[in-house]
């Protein structure tokens, strides 16, 4: 039996994927949560055989923090990550933290179980168009820290709660988005925001 920690922070996309899961005869649901801190907590308890992780959920710790926290503390538990939209820096990231697994929402339900099926086998599991555009997309310029903070502020948080929610100055978060204005030669913060998503960066 292939027990499935199912990690959602949209309570109607939770309640959907744990029915699917629950209508296959070798699977069953172990827990369902909706954050990233209690994703790892709820892994390292209960030590499920695959953990079906959102990649983008509320709280300090995203869908690829909570992954790199799980290669550490539980990396006996297969990733598999959900995306909404999936792009190719964010498969990128996924795999370089040793997830094996990487769907979008829409993916047919039969896919999703064979998914969860080979990521408990060991197997790596990624959406082929993705893939394909991984490989010949343009590599993200922003380090992880600068990605953080240019996302916050495309989600129009000030100045001093970026630099609160990271433990950060408001003059080392004003040097961030300088920096990353230049790297992507952006005409100002907006445009940044604008091209850091339209590459799938943020």
């Amino acid at each position: 039996m292939i027990r499935v920690l199912v990690a959602e922070d949209m309570h109607l996309i939770g309640g959907a994927l744990a029915a699917l899961i629950e209508l296959e005869e070798d699977m069953r649901v172990a827990g369902r949560v909706a954050t990233g801190e209690e994703a790892v907590a709820s892994a390292v308890e209960l030590r499920p055989e695959v953990v079906v992780l959102d990649i983008h959920m509320p709280g300090r710790l995203d869908g690829l923090d909570a992954a790199r926290e799980l290669r550490e503390r539980a990396p006996e538990c297969g990733l598999l990550m959900l995306t909404s939209m999936g792009t190719p820096e964010s498969l990128r990231r996924a795999l370089a933290i040793g997830a094996r697994g990487f769907m979008v929402k829409d993916a047919p339900p039969t896919r999703l179980a064979e998914a969860i099926r080979r990521v408990a086998a060991g197997e790596t599991v990624v959406d082929p168009d993705l893939a394909a555009a991984a490989i010949t997309g343009r590599p993200n310029p922003l380090s992880r820290r600068e990605a953080q903070v240019l996302r916050r502020a495309g989600e129009g948080a000030e100045l001093a709660e970026i630099a609160a929610e990271f433990f950060l100055s408001k003059g080392t978060v004003r040097n961030y988005l300088g920096a990353i204005v230049t790297k992507l030669a952006a005409r100002n913060r907006l445009d940044a925001v604008r091209i850091a998503a339209e590459n799938g960066w943020i």
